[in-house]
This record gives C-alpha cells, structure tokens and sequence, in this order.
C-alpha cells in the first residue's frame, strides 16, 4: 500500500517531465530552437545519459553556427555509441565547419578527425548519403599535398550512384565542375534530370550554365523546371537571367509579375528584388518610365536597397 501511495505521488512529476520534453521537440521541429534549448537542458540535467537530449543540444548549437558547443555534444555521442553512423557524420561536420571559421594552419590539425569521422559513418552505414556527399566535397577540395584526391572523391560519388543515381549524378557533375570539366559537368547533370528530375537537378544544370556563360540555355532549363514542378521561385530565377543578360524581355516580365503575384516567404528571394530586376529588364529596353516606375516600388519596399539606389542613378541618365 505504501508504495501505491509513492507512485501515485510521483507519476505527475513522471508525467510532467514526459509532457516537457514532448514539448521541447515540438519547438524543436518547429524550429524555435531559442525556446526549446533551455528545455532540453533541464531535462538533460535530471537525465544526464539521454542521448536523444544530447544530440537535440548539439543540433541546437550547429543551426546557431556555435560550433565548438556542437562538437562537445556530439564527441559525447560517438563516445557512448561508436557504432552509430549518424554520430560519427554530425561530429566530422562540426569539426569541418569548425575548421572553416579558424585560420588554415589550425585548420590543418582537424583533417585526420574529419576524415576519420566522415569515413566512419560511410562504412558503418552503407547507404549513408550525407556520408558520402560530405567525403565527395572534403576529397575534392583538400589540397593533393595533405590528401585530397579526385580518385577518392570520385570513389565515393560512384558509391551514390549505387545508393541514389540522381545523387550520385550530381556528385559527379559537382566533381567535375569542382576540377574544371564543364563538358563533363553538363552531361552529369543531364543524367541527373533524367534519372530524377527533381528541382535541384535542374537548378544544379541552370546554375552550371549560367556560370559557363550560356543564358540561353540557363532560361531554356529553368523553363523546363517550371513547367514540370510549378515552383514560385522559379519565375524568379527566369526573370533574373533575361534582366542580367539582356533576353527575353517578355518572358521574363511575365514571370517576375507571376512570382510576385504569387509570392511567399517560402520563395526566399523578397518581392522587392523582383521590382528591381524587372526595372533592369526596361531599362535594358530603354523605357525610362516604366524602369523608374518599377525601380521606385523597390525602393518605396525597402528605402536602404544599395543596389537599386544605383540602378536608378543609370536609369536616370538614360
């Protein structure tokens, strides 16, 4: 009876940290990590060995970019699990953005560690993407001198193939961009589309072209994406190209006048670029009025828009 009555008592307390953390996940995956890190903590100091707890704090600190705080949660992890690939991947990233933020002599001392956790996660879990996308990027870009390699960059890419084709085509052709094969590049990016087509494809494929200096077939790919997958920010990307390469002055109105109509924060790029670029479109025209009218709804948008304040001044001296 005696213990009845102790866990009768108890289980609200039970209850009220289960409902607690419950509630620090959902900040969480709502992305209200302001909120939901000082939850987490609490419930990691009555539950000091939680995992789960430990890599929601380090996931905090990574989205924060306060990387040395992300590698002491995440060492804990692989610490007390060594065979969880996903540990070992989060902790070899935050000790390479940690390297990215330091000066190239200190960053020099993390490569052994980044590696040897990247490569751990890719041999503990076969079908590990991010794994691989992670080694495909560190090979290629770490200097031949220290152990960069394309051979190996490449080995990994081809281990996509096996996984993903459309990640496995696209890591290719990011090799090949990365090495300065445009060419190659072109015809993994092809493939990509082909065997997926998914957006990211075909931005990977309009990108590659805008870069190479062939607008036309930057719009002609964007296009193509836009009639496929409907995506807002599409008309964005359509109507950049034609007002900063000077084509298709009607296909790129219209559809900088459909991005802003249809317009949401999910778009990324603010409406008020969207003025600005179709400014640059009838200058480009030598339409004086229409530009200033467009140019001054960007401004009116935003007064402190560096970029549109000289884009008036040459529309002005038209």
């Amino acid at each position: 009876m005696k213990n009845l009555f102790l866990v009768c008592l108890l289980m609200p307390f039970f209850s009220m940290a289960q409902s607690s953390f419950e509630k620090a996940e959902q900040l969480f995956k709502q992305e209200n990590f302001r909120s939901a890190k000082p939850m987490f903590e609490q419930h990691l100091n009555a539950n000091p060995d939680d995992l789960n707890t430990i890599e929601y704090l380090g996931d905090i600190a990574g989205y924060a970019k306060n990387w040395d705080e992300a590698m002491e949660y995440y060492e804990v992890l692989v610490n007390a699990d060594e065979s969880n690939a996903n540990y070992h991947f989060k902790y070899g990233g935050a000790l390479g953005m940690k390297a990215l933020s330091i000066s190239k002599i200190r960053a020099a001392t993390y490569i052994g560690d980044i590696k040897e956790h990247f490569e751990a996660a890719a041999r503990l879990d076969p079908k590990h993407v991010e794994a691989r996308w992670a080694l495909v990027e560190f090979y290629i870009q770490l200097p031949g001198i220290i152990g960069g390699s394309e051979a190996k960059s490449t080995k990994y890419a081809n281990q996509l193939l096996d996984i993903s084709p459309v990640d496995g085509y696209l890591a290719n052709g990011y090799i090949a961009e990365y090495s300065d094969r445009p060419k190659d590049a072109e015809v993994f990016y092809k493939k990509a589309i082909a065997v997926g087509g998914s957006p990211h494809a075909y931005e990977k494929l309009s990108e590659h072209y805008e870069k190479n200096n062939e607008p036309k077939k930057a719009i002609e790919t964007a296009s193509q994406s836009l009639e496929k997958h409907k995506r807002n920010s599409l008309n964005y990307q359509i109507g950049k190209i034609a007002a900063q390469y000077n084509l298709d002055a009607v296909l790129g109105i219209k559809c900088l006048k459909a991005y802003i109509e249809n317009h949401s924060v999910r778009d990324g790029v603010p409406k008020d670029w969207a003025y600005f670029r179709i400014a640059q479109i009838y200058k480009n025209q030598g339409k004086k009025q229409e530009a200033m009218l467009w140019i001054d709804k960007a401004l009116v948008d935003r007064p402190d828009f560096k970029e549109a304040k000289e884009e008036k001044q040459m529309i002005q001296s038209l």
